[in-house]
C-alpha cells in the first residue's frame, strides 16, 4: 500500500492506494482540484466543509447525467466471437 499526498485548491490530503496506481491517483486529484477550483471562481471563497459537499454534489451530478454507453448486437457478437477464441485456445 502507497501513500501519495494529492492536493486540493492548496491544501494537501494523504490518500493510500495499491502500489502501481499512484499516477492514477494522482491524476485523479487533478480532475478534483480543477473542477473545486472552477466552482470557487464561479461562486467565491467557501469554507473547506462546504466547498467539499458542492464538489461531491456537482460531480455526483455529472456522472448521474453521463449518457451510458449502448451496446449493439454486433458488439456482443464480436465479444462472444472473442471469448469463444480464448476458450479454444485455452482448450
Amino acid at each position: 500500500m502507497s501513500v501519495v499526498s494529492i492536493p486540493i485548491v492548496n491544501k494537501n490530503y494523504p490518500m493510500g492506494c495499491e502500489d502501481g496506481q499512484e499516477s492514477r491517483l494522482i491524476e485523479l486529484g487533478r480532475m478534483v482540484d480543477l473542477r473545486a477550483r472552477e466552482i470557487l471562481d464561479k461562486i467565491g471563497p467557501l469554507p473547506e466543509n462546504s466547498l467539499l459537499a458542492t464538489l461531491c454534489i456537482v460531480l455526483a451530478d455529472e456522472i448521474h447525467n453521463k449518457p451510458t454507453p449502448s451496446v449493439t448486437d454486433a458488439d456482443l457478437r464480436e465479444i462472444l466471437a472473442r471469448i469463444r477464441e480464448i476458450k479454444n485456445k485455452l482448450s
